[in-house]
This record gives structure tokens, sequence and C-alpha cells, in this order.
């Protein structure tokens, strides 16, 4: 019989090609895990579909994917009393266009910021 590392083996060769980082790989209870960090959800979905060509439907559930995005946000920062954009952007040498870009879903004025939100510091 086939093991699990076997019959999966083109998406853990995928997962090494594309370089997906903290990349781990191990077997429990005749399931295979397969968790790391993607660099763009397109390689994420190159991932999926190569598993999918290999166990359609997911039908044998021996193989669990747990594969993240890398956003290029490394850190987080939480908004303090006098805070602005432009005071943050400095801080961690990114401009404030690019934190503004990177929260859009939260700042929707980006002079207008809160204490207590938390944004996301995108790496440069």
């Amino acid at each position: 019989m086939m093991n699990l590392e076997d019959k999966y083996r083109e998406v853990i060769d995928l997962a090494s090609e594309l370089g997906i980082s903290n990349l781990e790989v191990r077997e429990q209870d005749n399931v295979l895990y397969i968790d790391g960090t993607a660099q763009s959800a397109t390689d994420k979905d190159k991932l999926w579909d190569t598993y999918n060509k290999i166990d359609p439907d997911y039908r044998a559930g021996d193989m669990v994917m747990n594969i993240e995005v890398a956003e290029g946000v490394s850190r987080e920062y939480t908004v303090e009393i006098g805070d602005s954009l432009s005071k943050i952007g400095k801080a961690y040498g990114v401009s404030w266009q690019d934190i503004f870009e990177a929260n859009k879903d939260i700042i929707s004025n980006p002079d207008l910021i809160q204490p207590g939100w938390k944004l996301k510091i995108p790496t440069v």
C-alpha cells in the first residue's frame, strides 16, 4: 500500500517549488497534514488544484492542507492617542499611503484614525 506522502508527492513537491515558507508535512492517524505560508493566493490555488487532481472533490479525506497567504504584512500596530498615519509610517520606515492601502478595510479617511485600531504595517 502506498503511503500518503507518496500519494500526495505532487502536492508536496509543488509546495517546495513554489517556495512555501514554514512548510511542514506530517502524517498522523492516516491523515497527511501540509502546513505553510504561500507568497500569493495564486500559489495557494495551484496547490489546491493539484490536490483536487489526485483526490477529486477531496473524497478520500486523508489530507488536510492548511496554507496561509503571506500578504507582505509582518507587523501589527495598535493606534494610540496622538498618532497619525505619517507618524506611524515614519516609525516603521513606510509611507502613510502604504499603511492606508494595507488597511482600507478599516480606514476610510486617512486623516481620521482611532486609538485602539489594530493596523497592519506592510513590509517594504
